[in-house]
Parts: C-alpha cells; sequence; structure tokens
C-alpha cells in the first residue's frame, strides 16, 4: 500500500508542476506579447518621425523590414503622404 501513495503522491506533484509551469508560461507568453506591441507602436512613431524628416520611403523600408504597402499604410496613418 506504501508505493501507492507514493505513486499516487507524486503522481498529483507532478500534475501540480505542469500546471504551475502551464501558469508561469502564459504570463511570460502575455508579457512577451506587451513587449511586442509596444516595439510595434515605437517602430511605427519611429519610421513616421524619419519620413517627416525626410527620410525616403525605401530607406524605412529597407531598415524596418516591411513591405512597401504597410510602410505606406503606416505612414498614411500617422498623416505622411507618400514621397513618390
Amino acid at each position: 500500500m506504501a508505493n501507492l501513495d507514493d505513486a499516487a503522491r507524486a503522481y498529483r506533484a507532478a500534475v501540480a508542476a505542469v500546471e504551475a509551469t502551464k501558469q508561469a508560461n502564459e504570463q511570460r507568453l502575455r508579457t512577451a506579447r506587451d513587449k511586442a506591441e509596444a516595439a510595434r507602436l515605437a517602430l511605427a512613431e519611429a519610421m513616421i518621425e524619419a519620413a517627416q524628416d525626410g527620410v525616403k520611403q525605401t530607406e524605412i523600408i529597407k531598415v524596418s523590414g516591411y513591405s512597401r504597402e504597410h510602410v505606406r499604410t503606416i505612414l498614411r496613418a500617422g498623416g505622411v503622404e507618400s514621397d513618390r
């Protein structure tokens, strides 16, 4: 019977560890997503500022890694018209 009790305790502890790890990972994922969103917004602001300072869209595209249309969309949303 002692073996059964030990095995049951070990199983419950393992299940609890899985749940604790799952919760910790969910929090880490939320934190990482929040940081990514903040970085995305900062990049968009920097792109708009660069365009307002006269940096060509082709350079912004190269540095940001975004497509031409995505850069245009961000710049338009920031009140910057195309430099074509």
